[in-house]
């Protein structure tokens, strides 16, 4: 099932004649906006960082930090949109947004052991259309593959 919090009902339009003929009768609502659609800032923080700290959760990840902040890019620098996330044992990871768009280009960097992150990756640039389970479930992925969730 959908989340629906926070959305509207969908538009619709009626035209009624009323039986003398004389009258129009116009009913409006407007059509629900999809959580990607939402401004950037408040997808993330009411919407995406929410979702981690679910899933995080579930996966039983102690979450030392979990921000969302805009500041330098690690590594190479530059101004961008970033969640830091920090988990057991100093592991963390960046991931920024070039803009705040939630299509605009994406990069991960990530570190452990209190060490600095060193290198900065791609990520998701083959996808047109980026939604909360796409951009979640790719990010625990990537964590995953650096063995920071469990056994693999």
């Amino acid at each position: 099932m959908k989340d629906t919090k926070g959305m509207n009902p969908p538009i619709k339009k009626e035209t009624n004649k009323v039986p003398n003929g004389e009258s129009t009768i116009t009913t409006s609502i407007e059509k629900p906006k999809k959580l990607e659609e939402k401004p950037f800032t408040a997808f993330v923080t009411e919407d995406f960082i929410p979702s981690l700290k679910t899933a995080f959760k579930k996966l039983n990840i102690d979450i030392i930090a979990l921000t969302f902040e805009k500041g330098m890019r690690p590594v190479i620098g530059g101004d961008c949109w970033i969640v830091f996330g920090e988990i057991s044992q100093g592991k963390k990871f960046w991931l920024c947004f070039s803009t705040d768009k939630i299509t605009s280009s994406k990069h991960i960097a990530l570190a452990e052991g209190g060490s600095k992150a060193s290198l900065l990756e791609s990520f998701l640039i083959d996808e047109r259309k980026i939604t909360l389970p796409l951009l979640q479930s790719r990010l625990l992925q990537r964590l995953n593959g650096q063995k920071w969730l469990g056994k693999n």
